[in-house]
């Protein structure tokens, strides 16, 4: 289990205003997000090697009103990662390079997944990453739901899937498919 790996990690705060700050060349993800209400994100800069695995950007879980606005972000993974239990997430001029754009998920991996409502993302510029935005699940998952997902004014650059959704997402191999 990854622990202790991330260069930010905000657990259980509400209220706060995270700006003007780089991370560099983390071992796993950069900024983590856990349980976290009311949080905003400005003018911030993240950069990792395009063959850094598993460098996300932003991992963002069971949290609320997280905001994300004017980042740069380069990394080997995803730009930003919205995990379950993640509501009303705005992404709104973000520049993403690399990696693998920005994902909802991967969902219904574990039993008793909460709902990802209201995510939007907009005004944001994707250049040479895998995807654009997507939404992944795993395959022969549980149940989980992704709703109220808004994707508006997003400029994407030698991207190879732009919009993808991904009932069959199997990382590492690690799926059985029934």
């Amino acid at each position: 289990m990854m622990q202790n790996e991330q260069n930010l990690r905000f657990n259980f705060v509400t209220n706060a205003l995270v700006q003007d700050i780089t991370t560099l060349n983390t071992k796993v993800f950069h900024v983590m997000v856990f349980g976290t209400k009311n949080i905003t994100f400005r003018s911030i800069k993240i950069i990792t090697p395009k063959d850094s695995p598993n460098t996300d950007g932003i991992q963002i879980g069971h949290s609320s009103a997280i905001t994300t606005v004017d980042a740069s972000i380069e990394t080997g993974d995803d730009c930003v990662c919205i995990g379950d239990g993640s509501e009303q997430v705005t992404i709104t001029s973000v520049t993403c390079e690399l990696g693998h754009g920005i994902s909802i998920g991967s969902l219904e991996k574990y039993n008793n997944e909460l709902p990802v409502n209201g995510i939007f993302v907009k005004k944001s510029t994707l250049t040479n990453t895998l995807t654009g935005v997507r939404i992944k699940s795993w395959p022969a998952s549980l149940p989980g739901v992704a709703n109220n997902v808004h994707f508006e004014d997003i400029t994407m650059n030698n991207v190879s899937d732009l919009v993808l959704i991904d009932q069959g997402y199997c990382q590492w191999n690690q799926c059985t498919i029934e």
